[in-house]
């Protein structure tokens, strides 16, 4: 298990998600962006329009998915 935390996804807190791959804590991230968005976090609400920006430009979406899965191969096992 590893933990990324919401900045460390492009988002504005240090709310920390866990999983066996990167995409766990992807999908961690998606749900936790719309949570905070749907209480009206402004702040989140930024890093949510980035991440759907992002896949708008299918190439820009998957360079960004690709260094999140480097940075949590990288990490240490927790």
């Amino acid at each position: 298990m590893k933990t990324m935390t919401c900045n460390q996804l492009g988002g504005p807190c240090d709310l920390e998600h866990r999983g066996e791959t990167a995409d766990d804590v992807i999908k961690a991230q998606d749900a936790h962006l719309k949570e905070a968005v749907g209480g009206g976090d402004a702040a989140h609400q930024e890093a949510a329009d980035a991440m759907s920006a992002r896949w708008a430009d299918p190439a820009g979406g998957m360079a960004w998915y690709e260094e999140t899965k480097k940075s949590f191969d990288a990490l240490p096992q927790g």
